[in-house]
């Protein structure tokens, strides 16, 4: 039965030559661990509501945020007519959308589109993180606001994101930032044109995935309207992260919260979705 010894020998000589292949074949190597890309519970996004958080964005990872305040206010008629108009959903609404990108560990760029047609170019470096040596996280902030498809008038920003991780509880924000030529009427109304924004945020976690978040933005220099305020109930979810929050305007981008919000007595029904790509 030569054909048999021929097949047998055949199956041999197959098997020796894979097993000294996969010897001599170099063991695959786990990419590196990136702390970054680990969930942090304090922080679980980049902004609390508008304000900057210290959370880092990996290396060559990305994120992308969906930001609605609708216009009608929540004092505005009565219970019945606000439901129909679906507390304000009806009315219209002031949209955001924002991507962000890892451009080295500790580096992110992005932009921001809202619908007045204002593009907020930004980068952020993160100093250092909150550790054994260092009591807050600091994250260096630097942006600009162009109007009219950035086309217009700029209003540079350069701040700070200052983030004291509470635990497992959440964290507490201070973002200071000077906006320059914030004010887009100086040529015609006089006056300040730069303002310091002095913003405070806390977010504390109620549930495992459930968060309470505030942030209110107190300014000096050009300051028209009121100090924008805002609060929100946040969902985590995976990637995701869903926020319903009320505000009494509707800035989104650093030179856009210079110029306040509407009226204390004036609250908006809105919200934030971000995904992180990751």
């Amino acid at each position: 039965m030569t054909w048999r010894r021929f097949v047998i020998a055949a199956l041999l000589v197959l098997g020796v030559s894979g097993i000294a292949r996969a010897q001599s074949a170099p063991k695959a190597t786990a990419p590196p661990d990136d702390p970054d890309r680990d969930l942090d519970v304090s922080q679980p996004d980049f902004t609390v509501i508008t304000l900057p958080t210290t959370l880092r964005v990996p290396e060559h990872r990305s994120a992308f945020r969906l930001t609605h305040r609708f216009r009608r206010s929540l004092g505005q008629g009565d219970f019945g007519d606000l439901a129909g108009s679906a507390f304000g959903v009806d009315n219209g609404a002031s949209v955001g959308l924002e991507y962000r990108y890892g451009v080295m560990r500790g580096l992110e760029a992005g932009i921001t589109r809202t619908s007045d047609r204002t593009i907020n170019l930004f980068g952020q470096y993160n100093v250092w993180q909150q550790d054994a040596a260092h009591p807050v996280g600091v994250n260096v902030l630097a942006s600009f606001d162009g109007t009219n498809n950035f086309r217009d008038q700029y209003s540079p920003v350069l701040g700070l994101a200052i983030s004291r991780e509470l635990g497992k509880f959440g964290a507490a924000y201070f973002d200071p930032m000077w906006v320059h030529d914030a004010n887009l009427l100086a040529a015609t109304s006089g006056g300040d044109t730069d303002t310091f924004v002095a913003g405070i945020g806390l977010r504390l976690r109620v549930r495992p995935t459930v968060y309470v978040v505030g942030e209110m933005l107190p300014r000096a220099g050009y300051k028209p309207g009121v100090n924008q305020m805002s609060v929100a109930l946040e969902k985590r979810a995976g990637g995701h992260s869903f926020q319903m929050n009320f505000s009494n305007g509707f800035a989104i981008t650093p030179g856009q919260m210079t110029r306040g919000g509407t009226s204390n007595n004036d609250w908006y029904l809105g919200f934030n979705i971000s995904r992180k790509f990751f």
